[in-house]
């Protein structure tokens, strides 16, 4: 049960009798655990096959957080987020070793929206959240880019608002990725905030969505610059990587649709600098405690053979409210030189260029 500690100080009692309002702070703690067990075929050139329990993702993310906010009178708020990311297998703290690697920062909200300043999500993850169906999953989006469920940026500053319906957003970052742990979604040593060069490593993003009761549309930008040591070819603040995206979701009773295209121009790529990543999926709650879900992927780089397509299926049952078990399979087809592996749940163990791979897995889920 999410535990919320409301703290009423002295002084706060004092300046809330002094001004004649009441200023109440209120910090939740919440976290998810989610670990799996997963079987992958056609490892490497050998082909052969591994059994593992990977540390980044099974259904999501695990995370441990805190929020919180402060009423400070006139319908605005102070607010905080600090969520670390957490490798199940082995105790460790995933996003490079940091502290709060998923999310840190603080900032103000009204009915304007929120301002916030730190560690924090690009638009694009909002853009995706709902109409990809299978989000940060081991076998999703992922597996073809991923950056897509680590979208995060330092040094950031971030304003979204909502407005019947409309959700607009747009953030900038001085630099956007001060730790080096790569080249992995961890890290990409492309820390920026340079006074040599203004550009290093700059990122800015943009986002508008529309949400009725029943369906959705979004459409987002999100530019990264390089920057000297950058990884993935990024080496120059010259260089851009940027991605495009229109996405959608429906809802009709016990199903749920969702799609989008997500396009990208990077720069740093001589060979294949323009790609389109559709996608397709629906899930479907087969009673109030078994839901199935699935997803489509098509990867496809322009004027080249390269491209990739990736099947995934999930099942899972909750035994409670906050705790679930799952089981999902996956199927990943390169052409081409890719040699992407089915699964992004932890680096390592893709199939031979060209080649196929086929990923299971069983997991369990309890969220607090």
């Amino acid at each position: 049960m999410t535990k919320k500690l409301h703290m009423f100080g002295l002084v706060a009692a004092a300046v809330a009798a002094a001004t004649g309002g009441a200023h109440a702070q209120s910090v939740t703690i919440y976290g998810v655990i989610d670990v799996a067990v997963e079987h992958l075929t056609h490892v490497g050139a050998a082909g052969s096959s591994v059994t593992r329990m990977p540390g980044l993702t099974g259904g999501v993310p695990s995370r441990l957080g805190l929020r919180g906010s402060e009423d400070l009178g006139g319908g605005l708020k102070a607010i905080f987020t600090l969520e670390q990311g957490i490798g199940v297998d082995s105790g460790t703290l995933n996003q490079g070793g940091r502290s709060w690697g998923r999310q840190v920062f603080v900032g103000l909200s009204g009915d304007w929206g929120s301002l916030t300043l730190g560690r924090q999500y690009s638009m694009l993850f909002w853009s995706q959240l709902d109409a990809d169906i299978l989000g940060p999953a081991a076998y999703g989006s992922g597996s073809l880019d991923s950056y897509l469920p680590n979208a995060r940026v330092d040094n950031a500053i971030a304003w979204r608002g909502t407005s019947s319906g409309l959700t607009v957003g747009a953030t900038y970052s001085l630099g956007r990725d001060a730790v080096n742990a790569g080249p992995s979604p961890s890290g990409t040593n492309c820390a920026g905030e340079n006074a040599d060069d203004s550009q290093a490593c700059r990122q800015w993003s943009v986002l508008a969505k529309y949400d009725a009761a029943a369906w959705g549309v979004s459409a987002a930008v999100d530019e990264i610059r390089g920057g000297s040591g950058a990884f993935a070819g990024l080496t120059r603040s010259s260089l851009k990587d940027r991605r495009s995206t229109v996405a959608g979701w429906a809802k009709f009773d016990a199903l749920k649709l969702g799609a989008g295209v997500i396009a990208r121009d990077n720069e740093a790529s001589a060979t294949t600098p323009r790609s389109r990543l559709w996608y397709a999926g629906a899930a479907y709650a087969v009673t109030p405690a078994f839901t199935v879900d699935g997803e489509v992927f098509k990867l496809d780089y322009r004027h080249s053979a390269n491209e990739a397509m990736l099947y995934a299926l999930r099942g899972t049952y909750s035994l409670s409210k906050r705790t679930a078990v799952y089981a999902t399979a996956g199927h990943i087809n390169n052409e081409g030189t890719l040699a992407l592996g089915v699964s992004n749940a932890a680096a390592g163990n893709a199939p031979a260029a060209g080649g196929s791979q086929n990923g299971f897995a069983v997991g369990m889920r309890h969220s607090f």
